[in-house]
């Protein structure tokens, strides 16, 4: 089993007993969550962006606008790209022990940014191929103008830690109270495909399209 290096930003220590720095475990938490926030600092002040990322082996992607201050000024640093994934809220006999069952990553690199143009339009492939397998060769041509204005980032995982609780209320030494106590689960799953207005709003929904909302996963 292969795991991260602990150092102190990345050792944890509340509950350490629901953490990991087990490689496999952080990647999964990656995966599974299409949405990431990443952390740093710009002239001394936190900024934390939401963005879509993607990762392959011990890299993570991201992209974001080319005029974006954040990735202008990101490149170099040392940042922080956090996931979470809320699954269910924990309802205890009392207001102290009502907790959530979750998974969380946190992972520490430094962010570099793709220049070369080809390099940035087979990043930009393999990212869309990831959340929606099939789907590139299907999409009009990216143009110039488009990938001049998209940046990609990356970063080498250099540390990270999983957290996650899945479990129902730690409370025993109020199992005799009378009040219903239990999990709530939480679920986010792709509803109903929505046609867009136009003159092709009848075709029928790709297959690939349809097995993802069938398959209840995000990506």
């Amino acid at each position: 089993m292969s795991s991260f290096p602990v150092t102190e930003r990345s050792r944890i220590r509340r509950l350490h007993e629901r953490g990991t720095h087990d490689e496999a475990a952080v990647h999964a938490v990656l995966d599974a969550a299409p949405l990431c926030h990443v952390g740093y600092v710009i002239d001394g002040e936190a900024y934390v962006t939401p963005t879509i990322h993607w990762r392959e082996g011990n890299r993570v992607y991201w992209h974001g606008s080319a005029a974006s201050r954040f990735l202008r000024k990101v490149a170099g640093q040392r940042v922080c790209l956090t996931v979470s994934l809320m699954d269910g809220y924990v309802m205890a006999r009392s207001a102290f022990n009502h907790s959530v069952n979750y998974r969380s990553a946190m992972v520490f690199g430094r962010a570099h940014v793709v220049t070369d143009p080809d390099e940035t339009a087979a990043a930009l492939h393999r990212f869309v191929e990831d959340m929606f397998p099939g789907r590139w060769d299907d999409l009009r041509a990216m143009t110039a103008q488009e990938l001049k204005a998209t940046s990609v980032l990356w970063l080498d995982i250099e540390e990270a830690s999983v957290k996650h609780r899945a479990a129902p209320p730690g409370d025993p030494e109020d199992a005799g109270h009378p009040v219903w106590a239990g999990v709530l689960p939480i679920t986010t799953t792709l509803g109903a495909a929505e046609p867009a207005p136009g003159p092709h709003h009848d075709l029928p929904l790709p297959e690939a399209l349809a097995d993802l909302i069938a398959s209840g996963r995000l990506r």
